[in-house]
């Protein structure tokens, strides 16, 4: 599941993120979302989220 649609991320979900500064390479992250930052519903390049270790970024993928 791609993360572009607010509805599909909860805070706890286990997520891959990718980063400001590896947004050219692509590097994804994991990590456990703490705080959903995007207001909106939906966004083109991924939904902004905090995870549990401060770390900001886009969700590229929602792990089940």
């Amino acid at each position: 599941m791609n993360g572009q649609n607010r509805k599909d991320i909860t805070p706890g979900a286990e997520v891959e993120i990718v980063l400001k500064k590896d947004q050219r390479s692509g590097r994804l992250t994991k990590g456990i979302v703490k705080d959903i930052l995007t207001n909106s519903s939906f966004h083109p390049h991924g939904i902004k989220v905090r995870l549990e270790d401060g770390q900001v970024g886009r969700v590229k993928h929602i792990n089940n």
